[in-house]
């Protein structure tokens, strides 16, 4: 069974080192995290952050795309900045760059589903099979199928349902990458001068530095600069996922647009005052009310149409990403959904000094991917 994201990688274990970093590039941000392990237990060593916008000509919070050398550039810049002293990285492949299909097939072994896979996903994607690589694995059905120990690192991770003990059709989850989302992130790790790098999706890094492999579905809301994205997960394992074209910028835009003030204006009044503006400030708070909205209106949606299809409950909602720090909007979330909901908190997984602690919960959702992909990277050196 092919397996993309370890072809991505080159020879993984071709040099050790000590301390690891995790790359998460976004739209709007780049975050880094170094992580070293000693004593069985995972440090902190550095992290830091980086906007985007300036680079590519707007305002800092702004989402821009970027060629790999203006991402390069910015990537040493933060390196630099944050005092990164490792080139073993992970690095984070956004979502919406993916194309993820859910299929069933006959239980065949390993060696035809490699063959029917490519043959049948044609139905299902909707660019030509030859400019995506493509990755599955089987969703397992029954409790003793998973692998418990932890989060996947990708497609191929669980082997799931043996089809020679279960003779009806299977669940397969097919993930396809675009081979310029591909070729760019290589010329990234190529210029930055990355040893040893492998790519995931960040929907996996969030996970396994979050929740890990919860048997409860897990609904996952990751706001960025342009989207939100949607994703319900069971055992670590995508199980559904839905793209908001909305995200943290739109409602900067929009506080732009009603107040008649210039951009970087706009997102100062949105993170002082979000959704809790008052008097004079309230028109900012009901604009950005009308975003976040939207927002929990398309996740209550997907988690009520995922309960029903599956009759399995969601106990549990994390918020996670840079735009669900916006002031007032956990208090809506909790309100919209009758479940858990909590922050991302994945520096929880990380030995830190005591006086740091306020500071990482504050900026967990913003590291979660960068953290989790960190995490994978010192399990690899085990």
């Amino acid at each position: 069974m092919a397996d993309i994201f370890k072809q991505l990688t080159g020879d993984f274990f071709k040099k050790k080192a000590e301390s690891v970093i995790g790359v998460d590039i976004g739209s709007a941000f780049i975050k880094v995290v170094q992580l070293k392990k000693k004593n069985g237990k995972a440090i902190l060593e550095t992290y830091g952050e980086l906007a985007l916008g300036p680079y590519g000509g707007v305002a800092v919070g702004q989402a821009t795309q970027l060629p790999p050398e203006k991402i390069a550039e910015a990537l040493a810049d933060v390196i630099r900045e944050a005092n990164i002293t490792t080139k073993n990285a992970g690095l984070s492949l956004p979502l919406q760059s993916s194309l993820l299909s859910f299929m069933k097939m006959p239980p065949l072994d390993d060696k035809k589903l490699a063959e029917m896979i490519p043959i049948e996903a044609r139905k299902y994607i909707p660019v030509p099979v030859s400019e995506v690589s493509l990755d599955w694995w089987i969703l397992p059905k029954r409790e003793e199928d998973v692998m418990l120990g932890g989060v996947p690192s990708m497609p191929g991770a669980i082997k799931g349902v043996s089809p020679k003990e279960d003779k009806q059709l299977i669940d397969v989850l097919v993930v396809a990458i675009l081979n310029e989302t591909i070729h760019d992130f290589r010329d990234v790790v190529a210029r930055a001068a990355f040893e040893n790098a492998f790519f995931e999706l960040e929907v996996f890094s969030t996970a396994r530095s979050t929740f890990g492999a919860s048997a409860s579905p897990v609904m996952v809301i990751d706001m960025g600069a342009r989207t939100t994205k949607i994703s319900i997960l069971e055992y670590g394992i995508i199980r559904a996922q839905h793209i908001v074209n909305r995200g943290s910028q739109n409602i900067t835009v929009a506080i732009a647009d009603s107040v008649g003030v210039p951009v970087e204006r706009a997102e100062q009044l949105k993170r002082e005052f979000g959704l809790l503006g008052t008097g004079k400030e309230g028109h900012i708070t009901e604009t950005a009310q009308l975003v976040v909205d939207h927002v929990l209106n398309e996740a209550e949606a997907v988690l009520l149409n995922y309960e029903r299809t599956h009759n399995r409950m969601i106990k549990h909602i994390v918020l996670t990403g840079g735009g669900v720090l916006l002031k007032g909007l956990y208090e809506a979330a909790d309100k919209a959904f009758e479940t858990e909901v909590t922050y991302a908190d994945p520096f929880k997984k990380t030995e830190a000094p005591a006086f740091l602690k306020p500071v990482l919960s504050d900026a967990g959702p913003e590291f979660a991917v960068a953290v989790g992909l960190a995490l994978r990277k010192l399990e690899e050196q085990e």
